[in-house]
């Protein structure tokens, strides 16, 4: 059999959605590694047989079909050989929509009803083989909040209740778990990652201090919607509306997981919601390994954001030290990303999100007259007046109120 490339998976589904798509996936029937290697084609890992195509780069891997030997997604034997079909490589494949390949003369092959599907807009398994590998559940997920005008086929919901069941969740390893979490809160409608998980039950396996949020109030004079878990999906689908980065949209998540814990007898006030966020945040983030910028705004906006919202009554000294607790003064460009999580959270309740958020046009205003201060000079002043130490910092803290104080009277 001749070598033939096809292009496969997520590149062929974007090209017939008129979706950009950054890289093609393809897919070389009837070669073995030798001869792709003698072709100039590089070898990419050790586990799976993927090469780089020798003059576009591009990943290339063996036509291949996968046995089930253990649990997770790395129980798997993988067979590939000349005599694999692309038929074959596609049926192992997700959903219907990824199961497509596209010929090097255009040619489409849609054994699976691909095409069908995205007319219908449906998330459609292809086979029952899907339930062997618990990152296709994620996947979906992830998948749903890219495309938000997608259905979930009932007999795929059905299936990934059925693999939640068979515990396939618990063995999926942080990195992965992570890695399509922050793809999902990047997409465009990131409650929609949340809706599967949740239908299905694996968001309370995978993620359970978001999970006890549904169901546990607030109170309806701040929050319209009352439900916290239904806030926390207005949240995150205004943080997509609004362009925000990844440390945004994860601190925006992790804002109010506090609120999970509240005693029930306290609802639907939730004193003291903050701290418990903000150590409940970096639980979460050790368990799944988040970046540090991610792990440091979510920590930041989690203490903070009741101040950041209440801030038009502070006074010049509590500003400064709020600009302090959120490191503003060394910090800008980050308190920046508090301000704009902060507004998603303000913004993240029914009826409320198009109003204007008048601590994010007045804040950096008062923070840039406080970081003007010449610290240098203040220091040298106070040296000479006889001061050391941590009374030098507070003349520092002194003359940045007072810069505040200039400005809140200039307002």
């Amino acid at each position: 059999m001749a070598l033939k490339l096809y292009v496969v998976g997520g590149a062929v589904r974007d090209a017939l959605l008129g979706l950009p798509h950054a890289d093609r996936d393809w897919v070389a029937v009837g070669a073995t590694p030798e001869e792709l290697l003698a072709l100039g084609y590089k070898p990419v890992g050790k586990d799976f047989p993927v090469f780089l195509h020798p003059t576009s780069g591009e990943e290339v891997a063996l036509a291949r079909t996968e046995r089930k030997t253990a649990p997770g997604y790395r129980g798997f034997a993988i067979h590939a050989a000349p005599g694999v079909t692309l038929e074959d490589d596609l049926l192992r494949r997700d959903l219907t929509i990824n199961a497509m390949a596209q010929a090097e003369d255009g040619t489409l092959i849609d054994p699976h009803g691909g095409q069908r599907d995205l007319a219908s807009r449906v998330l459609r398994h292809v086979s029952d083989a899907f339930v062997e590998d618990p990152v296709r559940l994620l996947r979906t997920a992830r998948l749903a909040a890219r495309l938000p005008d997608f259905t979930l086929a009932p007999e795929t919901a059905a299936l990934l209740q059925h693999m939640v069941d068979l515990g396939e969740v618990d063995h999926l390893v942080p990195e992965r778990v992570w890695q399509e979490l922050a793809r999902g809160l990047m997409a465009q409608r990131p409650s929609r990652m949340f809706d599967v998980l949740r239908g299905c039950g694996a968001l309370a396996r995978l993620l359970p201090e978001v999970d006890r949020l549904w169901g546990v109030p607030q109170p309806p004079a701040h929050h319209p919607e009352v439900d916290t878990g239904l806030h926390l999906m207005l949240v995150l689908d205004e943080a997509a509306r609004e362009d925000a980065p990844l440390p945004v949209r994860w601190a925006c998540m992790c804002h109010d997981l506090g609120k999970g814990t509240t005693p029930r007898d306290q609802w639907p006030r939730h004193v003291g919601h903050e701290g418990r966020s903000a150590r409940l945040a970096a639980a979460l983030a050790e368990r799944l390994r988040v970046p540090n910028d991610c792990r440091e705004l979510a920590d930041v906006v989690a203490r903070e954001h009741g101040h950041v919202h209440a801030s038009g009554a502070l006074g010049a000294a509590a500003l400064v030290r709020l600009f302090e607790r959120c490191d503003a003064l060394r910090r800008p460009d980050r308190f920046a990303q508090v301000l704009l999580a902060c507004a998603c959270d303000a913004r993240g309740r029914t009826g409320l999100e198009d109003r204007p958020y008048e601590p994010a046009a007045r804040l950096p205003a008062l923070l840039a007259a406080a970081r003007a201060i010449d610290t240098a000079a203040v220091a040298a002043a106070a040296l000479a007046r006889g001061q050391q130490g941590p009374d030098i910092g507070l003349a520092v803290h002194a003359a940045r109120t007072a810069a505040v104080a200039t400005r809140l009277a200039a307002e």
